[in-house]
């Protein structure tokens, strides 16, 4: 399953969301900060349709919001 975390470091939902991807041990999110990478910006603009962070896209389907990005990786978690 392709995962990908667009976030930026100072952001704390996005702090929120990386401590529970680190405290589950999960190494299947690819991170894309959106304030170091200005392609990572734009396409999380052009495939999400808005600049919000933090996003985790879902095979390609944007998931937003901190609680909800949780909720899902809790109800999803890694297989090894």
């Amino acid at each position: 399953m392709e995962l990908k975390l667009y976030m930026f470091e100072t952001c704390p939902y996005c702090r929120k969301v990386i401590s529970e991807i680190e405290s589950s041990g999960r190494t299947d999110i690819e991170f894309r900060d959106i304030r170091k990478n200005e392609d990572y910006r734009q396409e999380l603009i052009r495939t999400g349709g808005k600049q919000q962070v933090p996003c985790l896209f879902i095979e390609g389907k944007p998931l937003y919001e901190s609680d909800d990005i949780i909720t899902w990786l809790k109800d999803n978690p890694c297989i090894s």
